[in-house]
């Protein structure tokens, strides 16, 4: 729909713009009625404001790496990245950040580690990934084995809410839904005392949550990860409103500054390189690693491996027994290089019973090599023929660590009965396993296949009390599992939550709470993808294969050099 005449500086219909922002990671093209790049809280509420005036979708959207679909809609994408004013504020002493949510993570801990600090959860993409956009998903990474989730390290958001009102959010002890009156947060002038989306979940929701206890209690996967649904075991726990604003995936709100706890940078490391010759060893293995408290703790499955051969990582595969099954990347940090040799060296002694070969990286080059094996699988991926695409429609599944194995081994089942090729790899520490999809464009059931796939994987995670959604978020591609997931009572508190915040639906409609239609449709590849300008397809086709996700949009849409 065109953009009313009174906010022509906000909302742009332009076709080459629209197709620019039509795409982001994972698998859909979805071009949208409009964009805006807004430069300014102020614009950020008149934007709201229309859009409940004309009940029509607000994408919010940083570099769009998120890979479920939620930076990308039918409505108005809102480039929170574009214009927004920028800010990164230490405070070595009390070990703290403030920071727009445009600022990447790789910028934030560039600086943090000019003072021996940083923000340790480390999603793999962390050198474009806005901090805003990790806030959105409640992003993790490798080192979520010890340190956590971003959830973990959030202290306070400013958020603009549906009624047009910016205050701060803060853990409990702060004060929880008032303008910032902290020594280290700014206050706001436009800021209520009170938020009104916040006087809503109390008066009209909380009471239904606390009478749900046992029920939450009961249905939320007992995982180490899980970024399904909004977090309502989190509340429960913490009575702390922005635990529902993070992982919330844009749909309660949008949020623009960040408060965050940072973490001092380790001194030493120490790495393994751990070959198991089955699936049934996985859980013994992890459980003992576990224990020695890693850093991370990685997955490659053989299908993983059967990628790399033939590839320039020969050298690297070839060191590995040929009966491997899957191979355990594991990082020791500690304080000194003694220690970090030590808590080595007990790894290596647990795994001596399990494990087909070990392998040990001392030194920071011994390291990197020992990492090489992990970071071949990109630029492969990158390189696939045109006939042949990754895909991620079952890639963020998680379960509880006993069950590990059994998932890996049920996602090669469902590949092998649709004939489709898969690789597995993933963060073991925590039982989350990602999965690109590898289809033959050229067979033209490729479509019902991955949908079959999509359907027995979720169920699998789902049975063997899993979540769907590890570390990624649902997006518009898993909102219809949540309430095979969790059930009707979760689902309809969920949408309880949703309308205190959101009473008229405008925010990433779709996303979270599914709107209807299958979450196969709309894609980027195949016959029935939307089209768009040959250059700016070839533009972000290009963004995929070498996560060039830091590029501006509007950039492409001009035409601009990369």
């Amino acid at each position: 729909m065109p953009a009313p005449k009174s906010y022509p500086h906000l909302i742009q219909t332009d076709p080459r713009i629209l197709a620019a922002y039509a795409e982001g990671a994972g698998i859909y093209r979805i071009v949208p009625a409009g964009v805006a790049a807004p430069a300014s809280l102020a614009d950020l509420r008149e934007l709201i404001q229309w859009a409940g005036a004309h009940r029509t979708g607000l994408i919010a959207r940083g570099a769009g790496s998120g890979i479920p679909g939620s930076a990308v809609g039918n409505g108005v994408v809102v480039d929170l990245r574009e214009r927004m004013p920028r800010r990164l504020e230490l405070d070595p002493r009390s070990r703290s950040a403030i920071t727009s949510a445009n600022i990447t993570q790789a910028e934030l801990n560039r600086a943090a580690s000019q003072h021996g600090l940083r923000l340790p959860p480390d999603p793999s993409s962390s050198s474009w990934a806005t901090l805003g956009g990790m806030v959105a998903t409640n992003a993790a990474g490798p080192r979520t084995v010890r340190f956590g989730p971003v959830r973990t390290w959030v202290e306070a958001l400013e958020v603009v809410t549906a009624d047009c009102e910016v205050g701060w959010l803060h853990r409990r002890g702060g004060k929880s839904g008032r303008a910032g009156s902290s020594a280290t947060l700014p206050t706001s002038p436009a800021a209520p005392l009170q938020l009104k989306a916040i006087q809503r979940l109390h008066e009209d929701v909380v009471p239904d949550i606390e009478a749900a206890r046992s029920t939450i209690a009961a249905r939320f996967p007992r995982t180490r990860k899980n970024t399904a649904g909004y977090a309502l075991d989190h509340w429960v726990s913490s009575h702390d409103d922005l635990d529902l604003l993070i992982g919330a995936e844009g749909t309660l709100g949008f949020v623009t500054t960040i408060q965050w706890r940072l973490d001092r940078i380790p001194a030493a490391r120490a790495g393994l390189r751990v070959a198991l010759a089955s699936l049934e060893d996985l859980e013994g293995a992890v459980r003992a690693l576990v224990t020695l408290d890693p850093s991370a703790v990685e997955l490659l499955d053989r299908t993983f491996l059967d990628l790399l051969r033939g590839s320039v990582r020969d050298e690297e595969e070839a060191a590995l027994p040929p009966s491997t099954e899957a191979v355990l990347l594991v990082e020791f940090e500690r304080d000194d290089p003694s220690a970090a040799r030590g808590v080595a060296g007990d790894a290596v002694r647990a795994l001596k019973d399990i494990a087909l070969d070990i392998a040990t990286a001392l030194t920071p080059a011994e390291e990197r090599h020992l990492w090489a094996l992990r970071q071949a699988a990109s630029p492969i991926l990158a390189s696939l023929p045109a006939d042949r695409r990754s895909m991620q429609v079952i890639e963020d599944g998680c379960v509880p660590l006993p069950k590990l194995g059994q998932y890996v081994a049920a996602v090669r089942e469902a590949a092998r009965r649709q004939d489709l090729t898969v690789v597995i790899f993933g963060h073991a520490g925590d039982g989350n396993v990602h999965v690109n999809v590898l289809p033959e464009l050229a067979r033209t059931d490729w479509p019902a296949r991955i949908e079959a796939l999509f359907r027995e994987v979720s169920e699998a995670a789902i049975r063997l009390e899993g979540t769907v959604s590890g570390e990624h978020g649902d997006g518009r591609l898993r909102a219809p599992l949540l309430a095979r997931l969790y059930g009707a009572e979760i689902l309809g508190l969920f949408q309880q939550v949703k309308t205190a915040f959101d009473p008229l639906g405008i925010f990433n409609p779709g996303v979270k709470l599914a709107a209807g239609g299958s979450p196969l449709e709309q894609l980027k590849m195949g016959d029935n993808a939307a089209s768009i300008p040959d250059d700016i397809a070839a533009a972000l086709r290009e963004i995929e294969r070498t996560g060039g996700y830091g590029r501006s949009r509007m950039e492409i849409a001009k035409g601009g050099e990369r």
